[in-house]
């Protein structure tokens, strides 16, 4: 599938994360500005917080634990929003209810990568927008499930699979894998498995990094590398 003018870009990253969010949009630029490179991305799993229990929490009381007051928390979204205008994302915080746990969202994520990559960013992309410019609960089996079929999933697997431990422990075992490679912030893009672009870096400095890594491909300074 990849050839050697092309880069593979694993992206780790958390769908209730606004700055992923970001990146998404980033890197959509980013890939359109190094039109000359076949880009293959692949969403990778991340928890902000695997402590918020299955059913969430009540966001806005989690928010003020989190950073000590609702002032914080509103200089926080208040910082973020500008930010997201500018990439065509319209933050809406305040509908967010629910602070969700993202296993399962993470497990209907990876199930979208085995389908294809196009069904994936599909989906990643629904489930950054019900979150946060939509305020659905991205802990709620219905909305995933709704989400799935909309990118072009099986909606009747999705739907079986969800209760089930499936895949449970695979999810798990990524984001532990994230963790001891030193990824301990989101978004983090890896491009193929080896230099890894941390934060929601701006379109250009991404597209410079997928130009820079698809010339050393090409001059076969990766596998030298690798070995």
């Amino acid at each position: 599938m990849s050839g050697e003018n092309s880069v593979t870009v694993d992206v780790v990253s958390d769908v209730v994360c606004p700055w992923c969010f970001i990146g998404q949009k980033r890197l959509d630029r980013a890939i359109d500005a190094a039109s000359d490179v076949e880009v293959h991305v692949r969403w990778r799993p991340f928890q902000l917080d695997p402590t918020i229990p299955p059913e969430g929490m009540d966001r806005r009381a989690y928010m003020i634990a989190k950073f000590g007051s609702e002032e914080r928390v509103r200089q926080i979204h208040a910082r973020i929003e500008p930010l997201g205008e500018a990439e065509g994302i319209h933050f809406a915080f305040d509908a967010i209810k629910v602070a969700a746990n993202t296993l399962d969202a993470h497990r209907v994520i990876r199930w979208a990568g085995a389908a294809g990559e196009e069904v994936q960013n599909r989906l990643v992309r629904r489930l950054f927008q019900l979150n946060f410019e939509e305020g659905a609960n991205l802990g709620d089996h219905a909305v995933l499930t709704a989400a799935a079929r909309e990118a072009g999933m099986d909606a009747s697997v999705v739907e079986t699979l969800l209760p089930t431990d499936a895949d449970v422990e695979a999810v798990r075992t990524e984001i532990t894998t994230a963790s001891r490679m030193g990824i301990t912030g989101v978004p983090c893009f890896l491009l193929e498995g080896k230099y890894a672009v941390m934060g929601a870096q701006e379109a250009d400095t991404l597209a410079d990094a997928i130009r820079q890594v698809a010339a050393a491909k090409a001059r076969g300074e990766l596998e030298t590398a690798a070995g």
